[in-house]
């Protein structure tokens, strides 16, 4: 195994713990809010959101760390926020522990959604970006999976406050992480943006691929970067970084209002209200894992081939004619048998082959080497603050509506997506960050034009 895929797969292994956090929570989701007493507005705030919101603030401040500290030493820190979460929420004696630990695990998620997808694409070569980027998206749904597998045989084997179990079984993989991150380097553009350490970026780059050029990438990497710097390094939010910026929170906004959160946060509960026992709705959350995990498989290993315009036209199909179904199902009151958990797994498909596959590949693309950290983050907030009104909401929206209005709001927002492909969102497939660069930030008022122009390595 090649350097390069096994120093991806580690970090990429920040996803693991990033999708193990975020569904963990639906196995306690229930038993938390009967065992505390809380209303469905405090359950939604304390225990449901309360990780989400610390993801939001992981994301909007990871940046710092990441172009600070460094990718590599960002990464280490957030092993060990997930580790001091995992067990201080297995351990909390009240929701209000229990709210402050998940939210040190949401930062710990949000800064992760930075570093690791940033790591990654500055040390993969453009033509396998894709896919060495989506590892990190696997790694997210392979997460949630064992989440939902762990919370039903727990469940399962433990009676009584099974849900501590299921929290802090997480520890053990974050340190299994925290442990294998000490075995990477550091970014090579980092450490020619950063510590101006030409050499150590070049000896990390013969590392990566002995037969390359290593003199001329690194002249590449310095020649787009000191180009960058020859504007002055206009303030983030600028006229010049206005599309890449623009690209970012659009992606982020629909990934989020396709409703995948409130599939993966509320899934046993949507499930019983489809008249499925609160057992049948545990084990039918499984399944959707593996779907999940079956079709990202799918569309990393069609993201390089297809492109990322292509993948989110095909989940675009599928999410609206899902989500359409289920809302009529509800409207209908007709839930009986295997439709909706059917038409789930069909959504979770259709979410998984696209923006599950995409987001943070194209996230960590499309923005220059001087502002890539500030760019992830700002895309990764969007998607969070998008998460957590969701899982703040959702209980008191469930409380007053059934499932209809909620998934036919969601399919109207996924007819707006595919307005964004056909319109805005430019093909990044096989070209590399510093021609990226030069498109977009240079060259990027006319979005159409950059669609039409041929990806080239």
């Amino acid at each position: 195994m090649s350097r390069i895929v096994q120093w991806s797969i580690t970090v990429a292994l920040a996803g693991f713990l990033f999708g193990f956090d975020t569904a963990v929570i639906s196995g306690a989701d229930k038993p938390i809010q009967a065992l505390w007493g809380l209303s469905d507005l405090q359950h939604g705030l304390l225990v449901m959101s309360m990780a989400l919101w610390g993801t939001v603030i992981g994301a909007i401040w990871g940046n710092y760390p990441t172009d600070r500290l460094g990718r590599r030493a960002t990464l280490l820190l957030i092993g060990g926020l997930y580790l001091i979460s995992a067990m201080g929420s297995a351990l909390a004696s009240d929701p209000y522990w229990f709210s402050f630990f998940r939210l040190i695990g949401g930062i710990g998620v949000g800064v992760s959604s930075v570093a690791a997808p940033t790591y990654i694409s500055e040390i993969a070569p453009s033509e396998r970006r894709g896919l060495l980027v989506g590892l990190y998206q696997f790694n997210v749904v392979f997460g949630i999976l064992m989440a939902f597998v762990s919370n039903y045989v727990i469940g399962a084997l433990i009676d009584g406050q099974a849900w501590r179990w299921m929290l802090g079984v997480e520890a053990v993989p974050a340190l299994i992480y925290t442990l294998m991150v000490l075995r990477i380097p550091r970014s090579p553009r980092w450490l020619i943006l950063h510590r101006n350490d030409t050499q150590g970026a070049a000896a990390v780059l013969r590392q990566l691929d002995p037969q390359a050029d290593v003199d001329a990438q690194v002249a590449a990497i310095r020649a787009a970067d000191d180009s960058d710097e020859q504007q002055a390094r206009p303030a983030f939010f600028s006229g010049r970084y206005r599309l890449p910026i623009l690209l970012a929170f659009l992606i982020a906004f629909f990934n989020q209002l396709s409703g995948i959160n409130f599939i993966i946060y509320y899934a046993p509960r949507v499930l019983e209200a489809a008249q499925l026992g609160s057992s049948a709705a545990l084990l039918s959350t499984v399944g959707i894992g593996v779907i999940n995990l079956l079709f990202t498989m799918l569309g990393m290993a069609l993201i390089d081939r297809l492109g990322r315009r292509t993948l989110l036209y095909i989940g675009s199909v599928g999410y609206i004619a899902s989500l359409v179904l289920i809302s009529r199902a509800f409207f209908s009151g007709d839930l009986g048998g295997l439709d909706v958990p059917l038409l789930l797994c069909l959504f979770i498909a259709a979410h998984a082959i696209s923006q599950g596959a995409i987001i943070w590949v194209f996230i960590a693309e499309i923005f220059p080497n001087q502002v890539r950290a500030r760019g992830q983050s700002f895309g990764s907030s969007v998607h969070w603050i998008c998460a957590a009104c969701i899982a703040l909401l959702m209980p008191t929206v469930l409380g007053h509506f059934n499932g209809g209005p909620v998934f036919a709001f969601f399919a109207v927002m996924m007819v707006l997506q595919v307005l964004f492909v056909m319109f805005l969102m430019p093909e990044t497939k096989g070209v590399s960050l510093e021609e990226l660069q030069r498109r977009l930030v240079r060259g990027g008022s006319d979005p159409a034009a950059q669609r039409r122009q041929p990806a080239r390595a």
